[in-house]
Formats: structure tokens, C-alpha cells, sequence
């Protein structure tokens, strides 16, 4: 199967999620996330603000707050097809963008360098055990990911594993996968 026709069937079944499911399967990948040594270690992260039904980052960027931890979340660059990222102090520094996501906005925000970013959690739609992920089709994150040097973790409902994915030459896995039912450590897995 193609990427194309994986990411219609995982959108598809994404929308079968009920509200009280992605609540709770949100909050049971929060509790585990945050329990990582990746993230206990970590003093800035970077988080991207999600939308359903996309696993909720909107308490992970809270308790990271609470946490003293730095979040950072992207913006993109369209016209070269990158990302920045910026320090979020609040949930009023955001702003829709043209893609229909909530952005920073680059007058109430500070950029962060790639390299001060310890964690990335990094988003996408399909994950193998292998840490190899099918994103929203943008790109943004593989070229993001080309030389960053910081650990990397996904977040995902169990639902989203599955055990065959197209790999492109550019795709770059990532470390580990938080679901709501354990832990997914890629490295091993390989």
C-alpha cells in the first residue's frame, strides 16, 4: 500500500475514536510520556499543538509548564519548507496559519535554536515499531529531523502501529512511541 491510501485509512479510523477514548488514551500517553527519562531529563521541548484527533499536546505543553520545562512548539515556513521553533509562555500566543494549525505568533514569541531542543515530540499519523513514521505528507518534520542531534519520541494511539510501512530514503525513525499501552522502544526493535 502507498503512503496516500495509508493515511486515508488511518484518518478514517482516527474518526472512529469516541470522545471518551481520546480523552482517556490521551491522558494514559501524557502519564507515560512524562515518566521517561527522556522527558525527566529534558529542560526544552518541543511539542507541536495538536488538533483531534491527534493525541492531545495540550496537557503535555501545560505540565511541562508546571514542570519548569521550556516548550517550544513550530512554525512553519512555507516557502522553503521549514520550521522554527518558538517559545510558548502562553496559550494566547497562538495564531492560525494558513494550514489550519495553531502556530506561534513570531511577535509574542522567541525563537529557539535546533540545538537547544533536548526532546522533540515528534507528530505523524503511522508508526511501525521500527520508530519510521508516515507524517501528514508536508515533509516539514524529515527535513526538520536531517541534523538534529536530540532524542526523539512520538506519541500515538495503539491504533496507529501497524507493521508495514513504506520507507523512503529520507525518512528518519524515531527513538521511541508512547501509546496508551506501553512503551515502543525502536531502538530495540531494530
Amino acid at each position: 500500500m502507498d503512503k496516500k491510501t495509508i493515511r486515508q485509512q488511518m484518518n478514517d479510523q482516527l474518526k472512529e475514536l469516541n470522545r471518551l477514548e481520546y480523552e482517556q488514551y490521551s491522558y494514559d500517553i501524557a502519564l507515560r510520556l512524562t515518566e521517561t527519562e527522556e522527558w525527566r531529563v529534558s529542560r526544552t521541548i518541543g511539542l507541536t499543538v495538536s488538533r483531534f484527533p491527534e493525541v492531545d499536546t495540550w496537557q503535555l505543553i501545560r505540565m511541562g509548564w508546571k514542570q519548569g520545562k521550556r516548550i517550544v512548539v513550530p512554525k512553519c515556513i512555507p516557502e522553503v519548507k521549514g520550521m522554527s521553533f518558538r517559545e510558548l509562555t502562553a496559550f494566547t500566543q497562538l495564531e492560525n496559519s494558513f494550514f489550519g494549525l495553531l502556530e506561534p505568533n513570531e511577535s509574542e514569541t522567541n525563537e529557539m535554536m535546533k540545538e537547544s531542543i533536548d526532546l522533540l515530540i515528534v507528530p505523524g499519523l503511522v508508526y511501525n515499531r521500527t520508530g519510521y513514521r508516515i507524517g501528514f505528507g508536508g515533509g516539514y518534520y524529515d527535513r526538520f529531523l536531517k541534523d538534529y542531534q536530540g532524542q526523539t519520541i512520538s506519541i500515538a494511539f495503539s491504533r496507529q502501529i501497524i507493521n508495514e510501512i513504506p520507507i523512503e530514503q529520507h525518512d528518519i525513525p524515531v527513538q521511541k512511541v508512547v501509546t496508551e499501552k506501553g512503551i515502543i522502544d525502536c531502538l530495540q526493535s531494530k
